[in-house]
């Protein structure tokens, strides 16, 4: 048990769209993740997911609407919702989500697919 400075775990990611695992609370990731540009289309079935902003700003499509969550501000996506995360400057985000969570969904796995996340 030690303390996290969200800063210096931050610091050690210079890609976008690459969650690495910070944490874990029960059977919940704490997952941080740079992002930079805009993310593909996807659903989670089965998981609710919370995205925390903690620097810049970043947008959270969905079919109907477009949501702006700027730092210091969260959105909790209900699980089955197609949604689409983007940003037009990099943007610093911290996941809260179940360990199941695929970050492209459920759906076939692409390019972007992270299957084994590096924990820092």
């Amino acid at each position: 048990m030690s303390k996290v400075t969200l800063s210096e775990k931050f610091d050690q990611i210079s890609d976008h769209w690459q969650p690495r695992l910070a944490g874990r609370v029960n059977e919940a990731d704490v997952r941080l993740v740079k992002i930079k540009g805009d993310f593909d289309w996807h659903s989670h079935a089965n998981e609710d997911e919370m995205f925390v902003v903690i620097k810049g700003e970043m947008r959270m499509a969905f079919r109907d609407r477009v949501e702006i969550i700027k730092a210091g501000e969260f959105i909790i996506v209900p699980r089955g919702t197609e949604h689409r995360p983007g940003a037009d400057e990099e943007c610093e985000i911290m996941l809260i989500e179940p360990s199941s969570v695929v970050n492209t969904g459920d759906g076939d796995a692409t390019a972007r697919t992270v299957t084994d996340m590096e924990t820092i």
